[in-house]
């Protein structure tokens, strides 16, 4: 296993070493990268098969694939929103004198990529780049309530097993959606609860949520409508900020 992921490796630092070529033909590859034919010619086939390498119709010779923009723009797009929401994240937390978070979404999973602690510090989220299954907490469901209703539910179907609680959580989405932010109560942490709302990028993909964390005990309705609209704001502001 080791040493295909080496050998693929070496592939693909070869079809990005020359900008100014159009394609490499298999011959070429194997040699340079010293290589039976057929071994070349299977790791090769994987690769075009995740979207890391692809053949040009024309010359049927090979050259990256489009998946290496789309991790590049991610990365970048998680750096740019990190920035971006950090001066709305303080401000906010020092506002509603509560823990303020950002998660974005990690496949099946979220990950929290910064917190802001409040007046009062909230373990909401447990460790920084931990990662979260998407069915779990306020955050990560009003991400799913932002996804196209295809992607929210194979998610979903790859993480709960009961059927039943699938269908209610997927039913509760489109509500969710509407009023534009989610509430979950000690899914994560017990005596806590949390408030989020989504930010949007570029082609209106979800890229992340702001939540709010507090004490269940403190969590009166009255509070419950003033934070849910601060942090709908704050998510508004960081969508507009990253162009979303």
């Amino acid at each position: 296993m080791v040493q295909s992921i080496d050998r693929a490796m070496q592939i693909i630092q070869l079809l990005m070493s020359d900008n100014s070529r159009i394609g490499w033909a298999i011959s070429d590859i194997s040699e340079r990268v010293g290589l039976p034919l057929s071994t070349t010619h299977r790791l090769i086939s994987t690769l075009v098969r995740h979207e890391l390498v692809v053949q040009l119709p024309e010359t049927k010779r090979y050259r990256p694939g489009p998946k290496w923009m789309e991790v590049g723009l991610q990365q970048v797009e998680q750096m740019d929103l990190r920035t971006a929401a950090r001066p709305i994240m303080e401000r906010l937390a020092a506002e509603v004198k509560e823990t303020v978070f950002l998660s974005i979404p990690y496949g099946k999973f979220s990950m929290g990529i910064d917190k802001v602690d409040g007046k009062v510090k909230l373990r909401v989220v447990e460790s920084l780049g931990e990662r979260i299954a998407m069915h779990i907490g306020a955050p990560n469901k009003v991400m799913l309530a932002n996804m196209k209703l295809a992607e929210a539910e194979a998610i979903l179907i790859r993480l709960m097993d009961d059927q039943e609680k699938r269908k209610q959580l997927l039913s509760a989405l489109p509500g969710i959606k509407k009023v534009g932010y989610a509430v979950s109560y000690a899914e994560l942490t017990e005596g806590t609860a949390a408030i989020a709302a989504p930010i949007i990028g570029f082609g209106r993909k979800v890229v992340g949520a702001l939540g709010v964390g507090v004490t269940t005990d403190q969590l009166t309705e009255e509070r419950l409508d003033f934070l849910s609209k601060q942090v709908i704001q704050g998510a508004h502001e960081i969508t507009t900020t990253i162009g979303g």
